[in-house]
């Protein structure tokens, strides 16, 4: 468990929210849980000391841009299960909102998710972790967003299509939040290709 806690884990906009089970299709839910799991056991989604949480995951559900991801305050969880999870249905960043049901809010990285799946229709699935080592040596090396745009925010998800327009980021499958100190996304076809986009940057060190 990691001990210094930037600022993570608060919705930074407007949350239509239905309190309702949702219901995950096994072949989403299965390698879902898996890689969430496995990324925890390697600290690259977790919880501070403080008990703020960071790291999510997410998958596409087929022919939509509707997406299962993370709970907000789900870090500190060992293994979730499907309560732990949200369907995100909608999104509309100009009016700083997203509309999402399950038994818990959705991550307050939806609206990053939300744009990459937006940007790249190739994408399945979308991890989003903290190291800080990681953080400090692709910052700048690898595509990074803007310094001063914040994570969960509108700004954050047009800064997100720029990045996802560029060559690079679609080759290298990963980049690295200027603005969100320790923060990486990963993204790809699976969820298996996802999670194995960022433990490649590990295995280099």
């Amino acid at each position: 468990m990691k001990t210094n806690s930037p600022v993570e884990g608060y919705l930074k906009f407007e949350c239509h929210f239905s309190n309702e089970k949702i219901q995950i299709p096994s072949e989403l839910f299965v390698p879902l849980n898996f890689w969430r799991e496995h990324l925890w056991h390697k600290c690259l989604i977790g919880a501070y000391r403080d008990g703020i949480g960071y790291g999510n995951i997410s998958v596409r559900l087929p022919h939509s841009n509707q997406f299962y991801i993370s709970g907000t305050a789900t870090g500190g969880i060992p293994e979730l299960d499907q309560i732990h999870y949200s369907l995100v249905e909608n999104c509309d960043p100009q009016r700083n909102t997203i509309w999402c049901h399950g038994l818990i809010k959705a991550s307050a990285e939806s609206m990053s998710h939300w744009a990459i799946y937006d940007a790249s229709r190739e994408t399945g699935a979308i991890v989003h972790i903290h190291n800080l080592q990681l953080w400090e040596k692709y910052l700048n090396v690898l595509p990074t967003t803007a310094k001063d745009i914040e994570y969960g925010t509108p700004g954050m998800a047009f800064e997100i299509g720029r990045i996802m327009a560029l060559p690079e980021t679609i080759h290298k499958n990963v980049f690295v939040m200027g603005g969100h100190k320790e923060g990486l996304i990963s993204f790809g076809k699976t969820v298996e290709d996802a999670a194995l986009a960022i433990l490649a940057l590990i295995e280099k060190d």
